[in-house]
């Protein structure tokens, strides 16, 4: 989805906020301004940006700044001036760029796909988007903010696929309004597993329809992908600070040392599956894993009038930093019985042979959403 669109029935006071996501005249790849990616979370705000380094990019700047608890919550601005605040702070590790992609959080997010026949222009499927509110969105088209990508032309003359994203128009503002008070140029907002899909999705016609997993401190974001471009997302109450204050009062360790045990030892810990530590870590591995199972086989056995798979998923993807649990893709492939891989957030950043990322692997994964967003400038 290149950028948001509000709809023409907006009145004037909505004008700065429908630029924002205007895409009638998208300006020309060679011509688009510098931009930061730039991941707004609960907990914290990560940049990243990139530049042109011989067949690929490189990493121009990038970090993380804390932002103070009850600020964000639920990816929902409770306090625009904090954030705000803090934003200009991050401004000014950004080495003169000015500008920025930013993303929604998926909790606020209304996702899903619909066919349009052949020969339909962009007036005409936003009217039928809007038309399909009913029963998807339970907020009228004149509150909300919308558009769409598409996802596949059929040979056979009988249309296309988009899939749909639509978010609250106060959601949005209060975002727009964060980043100007920071004097950061915001250039577009975007569904967040639409970015970490820049990252992890080569968006080819032969890519299996992919379950991807942000498995976050808090919470984990769950997107049924088709060629890159969501069609579903969902949020579950599970995430890997659960797993680190278990570890912490299992075995006793410092929060950094229970981070270590989760990377290293994990759910295959050197004392064997009977360990303290796996017992820490294996009631909310087990429930993420339940979780994944009933979005995986509720997707993958959708049919049609016909009795025809709708939905086969071909695989499971994680990302987030929590995703680096050792021995975490064996268990979910074990309970989704498909496979199950960790993303790849560099495939389509740089070229190993030729540039090696500062962020160490481990690292990368809570660069997924920033990576995703800085590549926006580079590929539209």
């Amino acid at each position: 989805m290149q950028l948001f669109k509000s709809s023409s029935r907006f009145g004037s006071g909505t004008h700065a906020l429908s630029k924002k996501f205007a895409r009638w005249f998208p300006t020309p790849a060679m011509i688009y301004p510098r931009a930061v990616g730039i991941d707004i979370s609960d907990a914290s705000i990560k940049w990243l940006a990139l530049a042109p380094y011989q067949s690929r990019y490189r990493i121009e700047t990038y970090g993380e700044i804390p932002i103070e608890t009850g600020v964000v919550v639920g990816g929902v601005i409770q306090n625009v001036e904090a954030l705000g605040a803090v934003l200009g702070e991050v401004k000014s590790h950004f080495g003169g760029i000015v500008c920025a992609h930013s993303a929604l959080p998926e909790e606020a997010a209304y996702v899903f796909e619909l066919h349009v026949p052949e020969g339909t222009d962009h007036d005409q499927a936003i009217s039928m988007i809007e038309f399909g509110f009913e029963g998807r969105v339970p907020i009228a088209p004149g509150a909300a903010v919308y558009d769409y990508d598409v996802i596949q032309k059929h040979d056979d003359g009988i249309g296309e696929d988009i899939g749909v994203a639509v978010f609250s128009r106060d959601l949005a503002e209060s975002y727009v309004a964060a980043f100007e008070m920071a004097g950061i140029q915001l250039l577009s907002l975007e569904l967040e597993a639409r970015s970490i899909a820049r990252t992890v999705s080569l968006g080819s016609a032969d890519e299996p329809i992919t379950l991807l997993v942000d498995f976050g401190r808090a919470r984990t974001g769950l997107a049924v992908l088709k060629r890159g471009i969501p069609i579903f997302t969902s949020t579950v109450e599970v995430g890997g600070d659960l797993v680190t204050r278990a570890v912490m009062e299992k075995l006793s360790l410092s929060g950094d040392d229970a981070q270590k045990f989760k990377n290293e030892q994990g759910l295959l810990p050197d004392a064997g599956p009977k360990s303290p530590g796996v017992e820490a870590i294996v009631g909310t591995a087990s429930a993420l894993a339940d979780e994944v199972a009933r979005h995986y086989h509720y997707w993958d056995t959708r049919r049609n009038e016909k009795g025809e798979r709708v939905t086969p998923v071909g695989r499971v993807v994680l990302v987030g930093g929590s995703a680096n649990l050792k021995g975490l893709t064996d268990y979910i492939a074990a309970r989704v019985q498909a496979p199950t891989v960790v993303g790849n957030i560099w495939q389509n950043v740089c070229n190993f042979d030729e540039y090696i990322p500062p962020l160490d692997a481990r690292t990368s994964m809570q660069y997924a959403t920033a990576a995703g967003l800085a590549l926006r400038s580079l590929s539209i």
